[in-house]
């Protein structure tokens, strides 16, 4: 059986029904109900990963878990050592850890990498780039107005569709090979703001304007949802990213077998909400 936490969110909800197609017995966890979409047959609990108790009654009979901590524990001083430990006492063999690029190019802390590595278990960590499915942020004014507000127009990240990582999750999840592996996954080739606009008005069949915000009028809009201090990390990797950060990784492929999915292919699947 594979334990899935955060099995409602972009990676977790594909990454359960990939699981269940090819035949695996999953128990999923979130801190509210099962995801509306979860396949027949799943068992869901409702646990919080820096909650060992309850993830402990979620592990039960588990051999793998897929492993996503949140914004709030890093920042709240968190950590996953009872997670581990509970995953330990269960018997679970194998974990994988959904990092992000940002602890690769040292924007992040990497405590909870070395926690999984020191955990005794065996280990994959996935660092992703930015998701695609940030660009849901821009739904309503596409459908309202056609447009996209954002800074940095010009500046291209190699942003994932999060159902490849949720594929690949569910390859080390499954198959052996992959223990003590740290997988770089982004998309097929670096897309700037101004372009997903442009890939956006392809899918609702009319020209989307993109408008150029400044740092500060995107700031004062990002803090309203998010942490200051994830607010400022996040506007100087889109403004000024690392050569690495743009770096297109071969990881995906190497994993599947195919090349990552375009930025295009997203948006074509996730018309309804743009149109």
């Amino acid at each position: 059986m594979i334990v899935v936490t955060g099995a409602t969110g972009n990676v977790g909800r594909p990454l359960v029904r990939a699981l269940v197609e090819a035949g695996e017995q999953v128990t999923t966890v979130s801190r509210g109900t099962a995801a509306p979409d979860a396949p027949e047959g799943i068992r869901h609990r409702q646990a919080d990963v820096g909650d060992p108790v309850g993830l402990k009654l979620a592990l039960e009979g588990a051999d793998a878990l897929f492993l996503l901590t949140s914004g709030e524990l890093m920042l709240g001083g968190g950590n996953v050592d009872g997670a581990l430990e509970a995953a330990r006492s269960c018997g679970v063999r194998r974990v994988v850890l959904l990092s992000s690029q940002g602890v690769g190019s040292l924007r992040h802390p990497p405590e909870f990498e070395n926690a999984v590595k020191g955990s005794g278990l065996e280990w994959t960590v996935l660092r992703p780039a930015g998701f695609a499915s940030n660009a849901f942020q821009w739904a309503e004014s596409v459908r309202e107005r056609r447009e996209v507000a954002a800074p940095f127009g010009g500046v291209a990240l190699p942003v994932i569709d999060p159902a490849d990582i949720a594929e690949v999750a569910a390859t080390v999840l499954r198959t052996g090979g992959h223990g003590g592996a740290t997988y770089e996954l982004t998309g097929p080739v670096p897309v700037s703001p101004r372009q997903q606009a442009a890939a956006l008005g392809d899918v609702v069949g009319e020209p989307v304007r993109f408008v150029e915000q400044s740092p500060a009028e995107a700031r004062a809009q990002m803090v309203r949802f998010m942490p200051e201090q994830v607010v400022d990390s996040t506007l100087a990797l889109l403004g000024t990213p690392y050569a690495e950060e743009q770096r297109v990784s071969p990881d995906v492929e190497r994993v599947l077998g195919r090349p990552p999915r375009a930025f295009a292919e997203w948006a074509a699947r996730n018309a309804p909400a743009f149109t």
